[in-house]
């Protein structure tokens, strides 16, 4: 689409209709307000949102060279023959231009969205599943607190087996290397310091699956792993 006015009544109607507007092209991005900054020319992704949202992509990253916050407002100009899409902000005061030199492409979405974001297989939820069926830690654990407190840090899970010993649990909800055998190390090192009646500290890593360098420091520092993957 090279025609910046057809452009421009594309962008105005979605942004009065209260739609989703994208619109892709050869850009320049002027910002104006906590500070100020200017994008020289480039093929960027403009996203405005009905929220007020305005997202200047580029081909790189997930993240927005330029951007602008729900709240603000919107407006589709012609300025100079080109396509300018104003945004202004006004608490603070804030203003972002960007100014389509060509425009590729231009789409309106009437969108509905009435759902909110459910993240299962967290960390959460892996030290839920634990704490609901300690047996799949071992038989005859149980757990006594969670995130208590050491010298090292807050141990996930912490406490006793069987035999009266004492157990740190390490919970990790994806394949995991040295780094989560060395933190473990320190939270059952911490526990022996502070433990003044000889009480046997043992420490067990949680986590679907280790690396094979990760399974050979289990085993020189006397340390435990369990297959556990975190519920769907």
């Amino acid at each position: 689409m090279d025609d910046a006015s057809a452009a421009r009544e594309t962008v105005q109607a979605g942004l009065d209709a209260g739609e989703l507007v994208t619109v892709f092209g050869r850009c320049r991005v002027d910002y104006d307000g906590r500070a100020s900054s200017e994008l020289g020319p480039g093929d960027r992704l403009l996203v405005l949102k009905p929220d007020g949202t305005a997202l200047v992509h580029t081909d790189e990253g997930h993240q927005p060279v330029n951007w602008q916050p729900p709240g603000c407002d919107h407006e589709a100009r012609l300025t100079d023959g080109e396509l300018h899409v104003h945004s202004v902000r006004t608490t603070p005061e804030e203003t972002l231009d960007v100014y389509f030199a060509s425009v590729a492409a231009v789409n309106r979405y009437a969108v509905t969205d009435d759902s909110e974001l459910s993240v299962s297989g967290t960390e959460a939820d892996l030290r839920e599943h634990v704490l609901e069926s300690p047996s799949l830690v071992e038989a005859g654990f149980e757990p006594r607190a969670t995130e208590r407190e050491t010298a090292a840090g807050a141990v996930d899970i912490y406490g006793v087996d069987a035999d009266g010993n004492a157990v740190v649990v390490e919970l990790k909800r994806r394949r995991v290397g040295p780094d989560a055998v060395g933190q473990l190390d320190r939270y059952v090192t911490a526990l022996r310091r502070e433990s003044h009646d000889g009480t046997t500290v043992r420490g067990i890593l949680v986590a679907p699956s280790v690396t094979e360098r990760a399974s050979e420091l289990l085993a020189e520092q006397g340390l435990e792993f369990v297959a556990l993957e975190p519920p769907e």
